[in-house]
């Protein structure tokens, strides 16, 4: 190696040291364009220099560590990083998302994913959520990456919106020559969660040397995991906090089973009983819901019919290269095309008279031609047994069926992917640098739901008689017919709700009405910066980077009409139309004040045709008395404008869980201001004289709506973060590089929804009347409905009173030569001190540090050793104790931190073999010592659906084995 290399591969390396990054050796050496670069460029700034020092913590991820981890997603990877928090989706908790589900998003600081801005080789990528600028990491090759930057901190100043948390930036390898197979194939020790991963990647330079050119294809394969298929969640389960709300470790004991009320044989309120099937089909009176195996006496068990894992398949299509047009000018490009099919899938729909009357009864006798006609296929004893409950002069009743019949629930989503920038970069004149891009990317996702019904024609279907008149003219009596002529124009089919089985293809073919989504994001971006050195000072030359970014955002999402008036007994959700364009110019500066001692600073203004203008600003200090530390401090005021869901979003139903209704246990003689404002109501008041006490059935508790809605008023979130930290590499102890850093990052007027629990608790609790404007009870006993219940609990997006935390990170990383081989080894800790939201302004702080999903401790431990062609890596990933959500505790009257859930370990180990210099195998196991996650259970905030658990946080799959080979020409 040359002076020259020797001396730039030493600038680049101390470069990344003292930014708080580790390169691996190997890393350096596969990618030889590292050594030529004499001025380097690190994530959180635009000046290229030989001492490249970030006033901000950086943390690195190569693509060798990547290689070693044996993972198909990287947002498993990367969570494993203390720094990250639990991700708002991922293929283990977003089965029951209408809109998310397959994708890999990150979370810095637990801030949220709209706070984490995802770049790629510094500059934006387009979302894969319409209306959100939650970036699927799946679509990014991994075999093109060359290391993954991690900055905590604000960086609006450097990168403009949404980087209020940090930023996350895959820089890609420079160029690349020869070719590259990959194959793996993996499965969990229940011989599910099977996974295959195929990839070529291929490179040349042209003859001349000035030009490099790289491509990657790959596939991947990812197979579900069902609920059914581990014994936590293969029963219906519910949390017994309301059973004994005196007893806090009664959270933990579940009521098992505890299946659903709507079962697939139906359930029939007829006059004063209750109907329905035994497991012969035989009509019985009386009605539970205990009992064991999948589908219960009378009730249903929905958890064998959910899903842990999401099946994800992609196809994956990189290319990138650059051409020297001269020595001082250089083309470049780079371009990806991803294709993804997911599958959710849950239980069958559950379908009740009152998804179709809006007084909850279904007629079962018909006037026509002064003749009285019963209802088609209903049997005498519950036709018998009917009254007319609504006044009309007919008998009716109250059905309630799990449509079985009709098929599961959930969707297939296809969502491609397409990017590709274009740019020129180089060298103006002496020492001054430029660098030009114009990037277009567009997500497509289409999906296609199934298991839904469209209600008008289910009424249609159910309001059918035995055609004894020849009503329709077809000269047969003995047959079912539709009342309604106009139905029955369009093909109408009587339906049979008695019994198993009972809906015949006809009929199901009639009512069923499969969902359609339609959903872009499209994402024009156009910028240019330029950097070099103004003029030199004592202790050296003052640098400056600045430049412009031009972006244009446009996106909707949009069901089909059924699905958006809400008449196919799925949410209703109407479309989403959005764009804006934001115009920015930026500036940074390094001075330097003394040879140990320098400042940066930047400021940005930008232009958002939604809110107007906003600015963003740094500063901070790099202090290094002694070779071997370094001070660096940084204050930073970030700015994040509201997304094109936040903004626009029109009124969108949800079926929110986990929902604590403050009048539970309210008597007719309690006086305080609790049960003065519950008894407020007429339908709470009506529920207590019927009860004792204000109950609620499982009915009532899981059918809780309410509407989401944008708000086209909001203003833009400012944050401020103040980092503060140490970089020390001791002479006396070599190899070791010691990073410890403290961050305080607080948002003013945070966009958020404002928490319906946060809502149910004002208004009762302290008779806040602006907030039970959004709450709607439903004001008398409907079927299986109790008096009172909730029926909806509206939220809309605000500007809230604010968001926070606070924390120390530790990382150490250390390696030396070992016997025969080398050893490497990397901590990283992250204490968090302090986590807060405001949900209003003015309201009190909601602590959420130390809960489930935000550990007050965590760490991972990686550590490795190399000898000859044989390589080990043992990867442990510790979550600390946590506490369940304390607002949720209060509303059963326990005290913070009162119920919580003990730490976790997990071990990931992986070995490697070079069979010939070309030829790598490689096996692994992760979670080796098959942890169960801690039980979290349905009911109890914090539950993923279908998993028992917070998949997010923990495991909820188990030990899983992999092999795979790398081959290198």
């Amino acid at each position: 190696m040359n002076t020259f290399k020797k001396s730039a591969l030493k600038i680049a390396m101390t470069s990344a040291l003292f930014s708080g990054v580790s390169f691996t050796a190997s890393a350096a050496e596969e990618n030889p364009s590292v050594q030529e670069i004499e001025r380097v460029e690190v994530t959180g700034s635009r000046i290229r220099s030989a001492e490249a020092l970030s006033s901000s913590p950086i943390q690195v991820l190569s693509g060798e560590d990547i290689q070693k981890s044996g993972v198909i997603n990287l947002q498993d990877l990367l969570l494993e990083n203390p720094a990250f928090g639990s991700p708002a989706i991922s293929r283990t908790n977003s089965n029951f998302s209408t809109s998310g589900g397959g994708l890999a998003t990150v979370d810095l600081r637990n801030l949220g994913t709209n706070r984490t801005l995802v770049l790629v080789n510094g500059r934006r990528h387009v979302a894969g959520r319409a209306g959100s600028t939650d970036v699927d990491l799946n679509v990014i090759p991994t075999q093109f990456i060359e290391r993954v930057e991690v900055l905590t901190g604000g960086a609006s100043s450097v990168y403009g919106s949404d980087a209020v948390a940090g930023v996350v930036n895959f820089v890609l390898k420079k160029e690349y020559e020869g070719i590259e197979f990959d194959g793996q194939y993996g499965e969990s020790a229940e011989g599910d969660d099977t996974s295959s991963q195929f990839s070529v990647t291929a490179g040349t330079s042209s003859s001349d040397g000035k030009g490099n050119v790289m491509f990657h294809l790959g596939y991947s394969d990812q197979g579900g995991v069902f609920s059914r298929d581990r014994d936590r969640s293969a029963v219906d389960q519910l949390a017994n906090i309301y059973f004994d709300p005196e007893n806090p470790s009664a959270i933990f004991e579940p009521n098992r089973p505890f299946f659903s009320s709507f079962p697939p044989q139906g359930r029939f309120d007829a006059g004063d009983t209750r109907y329905t099937y035994n497991a012969n089909n035989q009509l019985q009176a009386g009605f539970s819901t205990n009992g064991n195996g999948t589908i219960g006496p009378d009730g249903f068990n929905r958890s064998n019919y959910r899903t842990i894992a999401i099946p994800t398949e992609r196809f994956l299509f990189a290319s990138k290269g650059h051409y020297e047009l001269s020595d001082q000018h250089k083309f470049f490009f780079e371009g990806t095309y991803a294709a993804t099919e997911s599958d959710t899938e849950l239980e069958p729909f559950p379908f009740a008279s009152d998804d179709i009357y809006a007084n909850g009864r279904v007629p079962v006798e018909f006037m026509v031609n002064d003749q009285l006609l019963r209802s088609a296929y209903i049997p005498d004893e519950i036709y018998n047994s009917a009254t007319d409950t609504d006044g009309d002069g007919m008998k009716d009743i109250f059905f309630a069926k799990r449509l079985l019949d009709i098929g599961n629930r959930g969707y297939v989503a296809e969502r491609d992917t397409f990017r590709f920038t274009l740019g020129m970069e180089g060298e103006i004149f002496n020492d001054w640098f430029y660098d030009f891009h114009y990037t277009y990317g567009k997500t497509k996702d289409n999906q296609v739901s199934g298991g839904l019904v469209n209600v008008q024609n289910f009424r249609y279907a159910l309001e059918s008689v035995m055609d004894s008149q020849d009503i329709d003219g077809d000269g047969i009596t003995d047959e079912a017919i539709c009342l309604d002529a106009t139905a029955r124009s369009f093909n109408c089919a009587p339906i049979n709700i008695y019994g198993f089985n009972s809906i015949d293809a006809a009929a199901g073919a009639y009512v069923s009405a499969p969902s359609m989504r339609s959903a872009s994001i499209t994402q024009k971006i156009v910028g240019g910066n330029v950097s070099g050195e103004l003029f030199e000072l004592p202790a050296g030359y003052v640098a400056m980077a600045a430049g412009f970014e031009y972006r244009e955002e446009e996106s909707s999402a949009q069901f089909d009409a059924l699905q958006q008036a809400g008449l196919n007994a799925g949410n209703a959700i109407p479309a989403t139309f959005g764009e804006f364009d934001v115009l920015e110019f930026y500036a940074e500066f390094e001075v330097p004040i003394l040879e140990s001692l320098n400042f940066k600073g930047a400021v940005r203004s930008s232009d958002y045709s939604t809110v107007g203008g906003t600015m963003s600003w740094n500063a901070g200090f790099n202090w290094q008395p002694i070779d071997s530390l370094r001070f660096r401090v940084i204050q930073a005021q970030s700015t994040r404008a509201p997304n094109i869901n936040e903004l626009f979003s029109p009124p969108s139903q949800d079926f929110p869980s986990g929902l604590i209704d403050p009048c539970v246990g309210v008597t007719a003689g309690q006086s305080d201001a609790l049960g003065q404002n519950c008894l407020a109501n007429p339908g709470v008041a009506a529920n207590v004289a019927a009860n004792g006490s204000f109950t609620l059935n499982q009915s009532d508790i899981q059918g809780v709506s309410g509407f989401n809605r944008g708000n086209p008023e909001l203003k833009e979130e400012v944050g401020t973060s103040t980092t503060v930290g140490m970089v020390f590499t001791p002479e006396f102890v070599e190899g070791l590089d010691i990073t410890l850093d403290y961050f305080d990052i607080e948002i003013e007027d945070a966009i958020v929804s404002t928490p319906r629990q946060f809502m149910l608790d004002q208004c009762y609790a302290s008779g806040n009347q602006e907030f039970c404007e959004f709450i709607t009870r439903r004001p008398t006993a409907a079927g299986n409905n109790s008096a009172g219940s909730l029926e909806f609990i509206d939220t809309a997006v605000s500007n809230s009173g604010g968001r926070g935390t606070e924390g120390v990170d530790l990382t150490l990383i250390y390696s030396e030569e070992l016997g025969p081989g080398q050893f490497r080894s990397r901590l990283a800790y992250t204490y968090l001190l302090d986590g807060w939201d405001i949900p209003l302004p003015g309201a009190d702080k909601d602590e959420w540090a130390g809960e489930v999903g935000a550990s007050e401790h965590k760490a991972s431990l990686n550590l490795g050793y190399n000898v000859n062609d044989f390589d080990f890596t043992w990867r442990m990933t510790y979550i600390g104790s946590a506490s369940l959500d304390d607002q949720w505790l209060a509303g059963f009257g326990f005290e913070k931190e009162s119920v919580g859930i003990g730490a976790e370990v997990y071990h990931d180990l992986q070995a490697s073999y070079y069979i010939t210099e070309s030829v790598e195998v490689f096996g692994g196991i992760n979670n080796a010592f098959d942890n169960e996650p801690p039980a979290i259970l349905t009911g109890v905030d914090g539950s993923d659906t279908g998993t028992e658990t917070d998949a997010g946080t923990y495991d909820p799959i188990g030990r899983t084995f992999y092999l795979g080979f790398r081959a290198k020409f």
